[in-house]
């Protein structure tokens, strides 16, 4: 199906209908960018509504919370209802709102009720460690051990999860299941919707951590009666360092007060009244805090515009051909120097991204960086290369690889030591 030659990538270029949203994003010249799986690039169109946003500001100052193009005092309901595409949401069950992990101690704070012998939250081994921080703080909130009452599953292979034992460790002590949709290391996605009806059948809640498929993966969160969802915007979905984040609240939980109530959360109609009694909103804007940050939710306004554009579905297709056209590559031109592919090969298993495992990773990286191209390091010894769908060509793919072949060949990583920087 594939070639390994120049001229076959370029052909695939000339028959991707995305390929013209590369001219959408900014790129430094002579440089690949495979790192959209931690930060997406900036598009024009997200400069052009931040600056927007700065513009009724210098207009309209406190005006600007119901005046303008996109008035402020709505602008989370509203962006919720354009990102519920992305997730297979309604309108309402979705709002722009928080960061990752603010977003999950609300949403733990919410649905996690320990009773009886109902006490254990349940994870994975694998997952970001943020997600585990959060979840033993909220463990300790309530006078409870996490060492005891946090399960996280083991994997049998050091990076990727058994659904089997998953399932199994869903026994009656568990109240709560956290997952992540895809492992943020080696790119596994998991099957969503057997793991959420696993635990429905057993009567335990469960959210999802999407931080790793948002905006590469569609999902169906509402028909599948997922509880609670949440993720960050700055990855796939190029909102910009530090953007602002989403969460996702099935339907059936509203009027489900949060456990961490704030002013935002109010129904629109009352929060100027007042009243020190809170009156949360009808849909998942119940479970805002604090004040939108404008500035931070401003970028997502245009990059939405490329995702309705484009169409998830799209996106997908051209991220699974061009991971397993990485993965081709890989194969037929680096199969002498000892990289492992950590990722799943099945288009139902694999996110966005070609997990590379070598010893040498970190070395590796750098001397990439040095040589034009942006990769992602996580230890131990993966590297991350994301072919995202909007500003990554199939020529893109082919000259990485042919990069990381001259690296090896000619031993360039070992003028770099094989350590992480600050920043991975």
């Amino acid at each position: 199906m594939f070639k390994p030659t120049e001229d076959f990538a370029k052909q695939l270029d000339q028959n991707d209908e995305l390929s013209r949203y590369k001219d959408e994003f900014y790129l430094n010249e002579g440089q690949i960018y495979m790192d959209g799986n931690s930060l997406g690039l900036l598009s024009k169109r997200a400069e052009k509504s931040l600056l927007d946003v700065l513009d009724a500001w210098k207009i309209h100052g406190i005006d600007g919370w119901t005046k303008g193009e996109h008035p402020w005092f709505y602008l989370s309901e509203h962006l919720g209802e354009r990102v519920a595409q992305l997730v297979g949401a309604k309108a309402k069950e979705v709002v722009v709102t928080g960061s990752t992990t603010t977003n999950l101690h609300q949403l733990v704070s919410t649905f996690y009720q320990p009773e009886g012998n109902r006490t254990k939250i349940l994870a994975d081994e694998l997952n970001f460690p943020s997600d585990i921080y959060a979840l033993k703080s909220q463990l300790k909130l309530h006078g409870l051990d996490p060492n005891e009452h946090l399960i996280r599953v083991k994997s049998r292979d050091g990076r990727t999860l058994n659904e089997e034992d998953l399932i199994e460790a869903m026994t009656d002590e568990v109240a709560l299941v956290i997952l992540p949709t895809v492992l943020y290391r080696s790119g596994q996605l998991l099957n969503i919707e057997r793991i959420t009806k696993a635990a429905q059948e057993r009567g335990i809640k469960i959210g999802w951590d999407a931080c790793h498929s948002i905006g590469t993966i569609p999902h169906d969160f509402h028909d599948l009666g997922v509880d609670f969802a949440y993720w960050c915007h700055y990855k796939y979905v190029n909102s910009g360092p530090g953007g602002v984040a989403g969460l996702f609240v099935h339907e059936k939980h509203f009027g489900t007060e949060p456990g961490l109530a704030g002013w935002f959360g109010s129904d629109k109609t009352k929060q100027f009244d007042m009243e020190h009694d809170f009156t949360p909103s009808e849909s998942a804007g119940a479970f805002q805090i604090g004040t939108p940050h404008l500035l931070s939710v401003a970028p997502l306004i245009g990059s939405l515009e490329l995702f309705e554009e484009a169409g998830i579905n799209a996106i997908r297709q051209k991220s699974l051909r061009a991971t397993e056209y990485l993965m081709y590559l890989v194969n037929e031109f680096l199969s002498d120097f000892n990289f492992t592919v950590g990722n799943p090969t099945d288009d139902a298993r694999r996110g966005g991204h070609v997990c590379l495992e070598h010893a040498e990773a970190a070395s590796i990286c750098k001397a990439l960086k040095a040589n034009g191209v942006v990769p992602d390091f996580r230890a131990p010894n993966v590297i991350r290369l994301a072919p995202v769908a909007f500003y990554v060509s199939y020529q893109d793919v082919y000259k990485t690889v042919k990069i990381i072949k001259d690296i090896m060949e000619n031993e360039i990583y070992k003028q770099y030591k094989n350590e992480r920087d600050v920043i991975a």
